[in-house]
């Protein structure tokens, strides 16, 4: 039923909310901690695998546009992420910083504070073009029965094409299990839940049975009254598919009542006095007449079944297949006057019938089902829901698919802050132009009300662009320097033997990770060589595990490059491990037998040949192949477990990330490093954020299980040159990105973001490059204000 309460106070009349009302809002996150917040507030999810990609443009486009329609609008989820309980996000919040690129962040990552800490998805972004925002204006929004609108769909009215009952169940005619809600619909939409949190002590009606389309129907309404401990059942009324009264029942409530709500209950004092049927009663009756397959039918039924502290499976809701745009719901009272033809809760009665609610909710479902959603909305279009379908209409162009006009059709607020620009699909009247960026985010924190949409605009970086594609233009390399996070997954190594080769120096390596390249540095004495891994792990494992190992006589020293990117290597380190997106996360790389002998344990102190001084030798396996059961069964002890294998083609796997549910499940890992290290496997903490892993399919030459000898073979591996000139050859750091910058940068995004509502969508994008000599990558910054 429609719950409606009224109490006087002062004087005056106000509404009071119901109980099953305050648990909602409590569940919204008002007077609530993080937790509660996050389980019913909106959330936003991308599945590992994909991570490990980047996004293009449209498929940005594609998050925005359904964050500012959802469902509700005829759209379905993002290709690559869920964006969860999108009715909820107040608001979505977009900035776009102009000429900085992922390499920027991961450069200034220590002076990124608010970013990293405050961002919990990130995803590397694919540039196509330097007018993103002018895209988004303009992209199409594309609307699920957008495939079927050249058939059967396509000969309707746009009216009847984009109208939201459409939208939702299609045009045709089908059984009245096309309209029983699901499981997950009856918990967006608050219905009581088996197993959900507050309905613990709700008690079943047992129908579990499979519902058909011969299934019976029956009508459901209830009345409350306000007691001390809030909205409890007065009345409950229930009639079968043809109408007839089954049950209607007085209940008189165990708590006091302060407020009888006789103007809308029809419940009065009088009423109640002789009345001995308690709730446990009215539950135990419903039990007795419904059967295993009853369909409850009902208006805004949720708050019904709340009262009666029953959970029922299969419900059919007339305020929800009568939709309206975004969300909005029709009253019994409109609907029954405009489809039935029949008045009801007149002025002249005291209070509503639940009968004749009751009856009524049921016959419109009845009257829905039989007639099709195509002929409940072409017979009351104009009636119900105000629009009107003369010729005129029928000849006026379509509506435009743009997204800018798509939100302003349904009246949703848009505003950009930013530098003027002639080319954005947006009303003037939206637009506020500011030459600087400090300008443009204390414009947007000084607004009263912001906009449901919002776009900000940071061009203090672009000139860097520009002059960093003039320089690379000049030069023949590219504009993207190499950044601390680069330098921190080289080391150099020795000395080597003699006739070691580039080929020899990657098996040794890549024991702790996958090789992305070797150079040999030869001196008059002693042979040299600086590798560089793919991951950060990979360097650590080295550094703690390969410094100090014997090789024919020598004693090989690993050891950090001393230069200027490195010198917060420490605290790069620590930031890293303690970031949000790698609290839960570990590296694990698998040894051969060979290298199993060579390497020392996590808890000896000075290496010798054999790797294990002050404790048991490792038990070697026959083979180097890291599998998902083997980490399973290495690991599983210390809780849940998600695990990422490597996936370079043509190799055995090696090395794995694994994702645990808590962090103090990682943190046992690392503390049992010496029982790990005795089945062969290494572990770190880990450090690379999962959107900078790439996926590589450039094979390797596989590592023999016997000794590995050093050979004089001739590498055929080739250096990047150019990568030599800005890192291997001479390590000359260059900013071109004014740390102070980065920092300002950091701390306006940071006073953005706490000005946002809560449960707002805050997308940061740094664009990228998308020139055509060294383009940079961009990067995606996610997260629901909190």
């Amino acid at each position: 039923m429609e719950c409606f309460l009224s109490t006087t106070v002062n004087g005056r009349k106000r509404k009071i909310i119901d109980s099953a009302a305050r648990k909602r809002t409590k569940l919204e996150g008002e007077d609530t901690g993080d937790d509660e917040m996050s389980k019913s507030g909106p959330k936003i999810s991308v599945e590992p695998g994909q991570l490990q990609h980047a996004i293009t443009a449209p498929e940005l486009m594609e998050l925005l546009h359904y964050a500012a329609l959802g469902k509700g609008g005829g759209l379905k989820q993002p290709s690559w992420c869920r964006l969860h309980r999108q009715r909820k996000v107040t608001g979505v919040n977009v900035v776009v910083v102009q000429g900085l690129t992922q390499s920027d962040f991961n450069k200034h990552y220590l002076a990124m504070k608010h970013l990293r800490s405050s961002y919990s998805t990130r995803v590397a972004f694919s540039p196509g073009t330097d007018r993103l925002l002018a895209e988004i204006f303009s992209s199409e929004v594309t609307r699920r029965n957008g495939s079927q609108k050249h058939g059967q769909l396509g000969k309707l009215p746009k009216a009847m094409q984009i109208h939201p009952v459409i939208i939702k169940y299609g045009i045709k005619t089908r059984g009245l299990t096309a309209y029983v809600l699901s499981e997950e619909e009856m918990i967006r939409k608050h219905f009581p839940v088996k197993g959900m949190p507050g309905s613990e002590d709700y008690a079943s009606t047992n129908s579990d049975a499979a519902v058909t389309d011969e299934s019976p129907l029956y009508g459901l309404d209830c009345e409350m009254c306000l007691t001390q401990k809030g909205m409890e059942l007065t009345r409950v009324s229930l009639v079968d598919a043809g109408g007839t009264c089954l049950m209607d029942e007085l209940v008189k409530p165990y708590s006091r009542i302060i407020n009888y709500n006789t103007q809308f209950s029809g419940i009065t004092a009088a009423m109640l006095r002789p009345v001995t049927t308690r709730l446990r009663d009215v539950q135990a009756k419903l039990k007795s007449l419904l059967p295993e397959d009853a369909v409850l039918v009902g208006h805004s039924l949720d708050n019904d079944l709340r009262a009666l502290k029953m959970v029922h499976r299969h419900v059919m809701d007339t305020s929800l297949m009568f939709t309206r745009e975004l969300g909005q719901r029709f009253k019994l009272k409109v609907l029954a006057e405009a489809v039935l033809k029949r008045p009801i809760q007149t002025e002249d009665r005291l209070g509503h019938d639940p009968m004749e609610d009751a009856v009524a909710a049921l016959e419109l479902a009845q009257y829905f089902v039989r007639e099709g959603p195509l002929q409940v909305v072409a017979r009351h279009l104009e009636e119900l829901w105000g629009i009107s379908m003369d010729k005129d209409a029928a000849d006026s162009p379509p509506p435009s698919n743009r997204f800018t006009d798509v939100l302003q059709d349904l009246g949703i607020s848009v505003s950009f802050f930013g530098k003027r620009f002639a080319d954005y699909a947006l009303p003037l009247s939206c637009q506020h132009w500011h030459q600087s960026d400090k300008e443009v985010v204390s414009s947007f924190r000084k607004q009263s009300k912001p906009s449901f949409l919002s776009f900000l605009q940071l061009s203090s970086f672009s000139d860097r662009e520009r002059r960093s594609e003039a320089s690379s233009q000049q030069s023949g390399s590219t504009p993207e320097d190499r950044s601390n996070l680069e330098d921190m997954r080289v080391v150099f190594a020795g000395p080597l033997p003699f006739g070691a080769t580039e080929k020899d120096v990657r098996k040794l390596f890549r024991c702790c990770g996958e090789v992305q390249m070797v150079k040999m540095l030869r001196t008059a004495l002693r042979l040299h060589a600086v590798v560089e891994f793919v991951l950060l792990e990979s360097a650590v494992l080295a550094v703690r595990s390969l410094d100090g190992i014997h090789l024919q006589g020598l004693t090989m020293k690993v050891q950090r490059p001393v230069i200027d990117t490195l010198l917060d290597l420490d605290l790069t380190l620590d930031a890293l491990t303690e970031d949000p997106l790698n609290s839960r996360r570990l590296y694990v790389a698998r040894l051969s037998t060979s290298m199993a002998k060579r390497i020392r344990s996590p808890t000896t102190l000075s290496a010798e040949v054999n790797g294990h001084v002050g404790g048991s030798a490792p038990v070697t396996s026959k083979t180097s192949r890291l599998t998902e059961e083997t980490l399973r069964r290495a690991f599983g002890h210390f809780g849940s477990l998600d695990v990422t294998l490597s996936s370079v083609a043509g190799k055995l796997e090696r090395h794995a990330f694994i994702q645990f549910g808590r962090s103090e499940e990682k943190h046992a890992a690392l503390r049992s490093s010496e029982d790990l290290w005795k089945q062969q496997l290494l572990v770190c903490p880990a450090l690379t954020p999962p959107h900078m892993l790439v996926t590589r399919t450039t094979a390797e030459p596989e590592e023999s299980e016997g000794d590995e000898s050093w050979t004089s073979t001739q590498s055929q591996v080739k250096l990047d040159t150019q990568f030599c000139r800005k890192g291997l050859g001479v390590f000359v750091c260059t900013q071109e990105c004014d740390m102070d910058s980065m920092i300002k940068l950091d701390s306006r995004l940071r006073k953005l973001y706490s000005a946002l509502p809560e449960c707002t969508l805050s997308v940061v994008m740094f664009a990228g490059c998308s020139s055509a000599e060294g383009g940079g990558s961009g990067l995606c910054l996610l997260e629901i204000k909190r």
